[in-house]
């Protein structure tokens, strides 16, 4: 077969996995931050807080430099040792508290980011779709019963169309572009130079037009057997001016 490949095609990154990529970043960046702030304040928090035993060396101190040596006063001492004691299993108590409400806070401040962002990216995808049309996400060719499956959608194509249609996924997929001449030249197995563009283009426009004949009637105008036709359209979406 006697035909030159055209220029190869220009691969454009996709706007979907940018906004992933975006998305990634600020969910990375967002965890960390959110890390590093919640560290700091227990850092802070832990290092504020009175030492447990700092009651207990004032006892203690005072039971040395003071001379008491009455009942009374021991007893005092007791009661003011067992206060100290008291005190510091509450200060534990207060450490492990702390310890438990951070981890906590920093696992709903990681989910808010990550669902604030999953919200970002969804209504960023919503409006593409909405942009974009049809969003195609599979093509398959099944060249034995001439289907075509786009998306969830199943085409019925003529022989010449599934041809045409194979040709250019096929060159798709080598990141080829092919002229009006050179889809002929494939189809018909003759020379490049003996094919005329017009014959290309003219292979291209049926395939348009039973692609997208079948694609209307699939997702605008229905046909409802012994009624008629009707838009397949939620009638809250349809304004004329």
């Amino acid at each position: 077969m006697d035909w030159t490949k055209g220029e190869t095609a220009p691969v454009n990154t996709s706007s979907v996995i940018e906004t992933r990529a975006a998305s990634a970043r600020v969910v990375v960046f967002g965890i960390a931050a959110i890390v590093v702030i919640l560290a700091a304040a227990a850092l802070f928090l832990f290092a504020t807080l009175p030492d447990g035993n700092a009651f207990n060396a004032r006892v203690e101190r005072l039971f040395v430099e003071q001379d008491l040596t009455g009942r009374a006063e021991i007893g005092l001492l007791e009661i003011l040792a067992q206060s100290g004691t008291a005190f510091s299993d509450v200060l534990a108590s207060y450490r492990t508290i702390i310890f438990v409400l951070l981890v906590f806070a920093t696992a709903l401040l990681i989910a808010c980011m990550v669902l604030l962002v999953a919200i970002v990216t969804l209504n960023r995808r919503m409006g593409e779709i909405e942009r974009s049309g049809i969003q195609v996400t599979s093509l398959i060719l099944a060249r034995a019963e001439n289907l075509v499956m786009l998306n969830d959608i199943e085409l019925k194509l003529t022989d010449a169309a599934m041809e045409t249609l194979s040709v250019l996924a096929e060159a798709r997929l080598d990141g080829d572009t092919l002229t009006g001449a050179q889809i002929e030249a494939m189809i018909s197995g003759k020379s490049e130079a003996d094919c005329e563009e017009a014959a290309g283009a003219t292979r291209i426009k049926r395939l348009r037009d039973a692609l997208g004949n079948q694609i209307v009637t699939h997702l605008l105008i229905r046909n409802i057997t012994r009624q008629g036709y009707v838009l397949a359209l939620d009638p809250k979406v349809i304004r004329m001016v």
